[in-house]
């Protein structure tokens, strides 16, 4: 039995294209949200720098995120296989968030990524969770939805290279780009 070539490049064609993620039923661990806009989530004083909430006079020992690369914090981790942002970044957010406020011509990109381990469609989608998480939380502090922006790179530009918990664990992460 013959069939023609046409046909057969079509049906190769449209299964090379289905996906057998169904990201809906991935494994994904269920862990209760922390709020960010929450000042007891974080150790540190209303009013100090880096506490929720400290627009007012705001110290220079805060660096802001316009400041040279390696002199600032822009990234939030998270832990394997969740979006879940954690109390330990809140000081940060709260940094980015006083940024945004300085001026309304000023934008910020959140990038999601992901360790090298789960397919791409599902590294594509929780990278997209993450960044969408750190831009709820930017968004529950008072930033302006219309400064933010939230992509997902997955599994595509990796921080760190290796097989090796740490390696992996510096991958997890949401980067805040002004």
């Amino acid at each position: 039995m013959k069939f023609p070539l046409p046909l057969l490049l079509a049906v190769f064609m449209a299964s090379g294209c289905a996906s057998r993620i169904n990201l809906n039923e991935a494994p994904v661990e269920d862990r209760a949200p922390v709020s960010v806009s929450d000042p007891t989530a974080v150790d540190i004083p209303p009013g100090q720098p880096g506490s929720m909430g400290a627009v007012e006079g705001v110290s220079l020992s805060v660096i802001p995120p316009d400041a040279p690369e390696g002199e600032r914090a822009r990234s939030v981790y998270f832990d394997y296989d969740s979006a879940v942002v954690k109390p330990e970044f809140a000081p940060m957010l709260d940094r980015f968030n006083r940024y945004l406020k300085g001026s309304a011509k000023r934008k910020l990109t959140i990038e999601g990524h992901t360790d090298e381990r789960g397919g791409r469609e599902y590294n594509l989608a929780l990278g997209q969770r993450r960044a969408d998480a750190v831009r709820k939380a930017l968004i529950e502090l008072g930033a302006n939805p219309e400064q933010l922006e939230s992509v997902s790179y997955g599994k595509e530009k990796l921080a760190a290279t290796g097989g090796d918990e740490a390696s992996q664990a510096k991958n997890r992460r949401a980067e805040l780009n002004p």
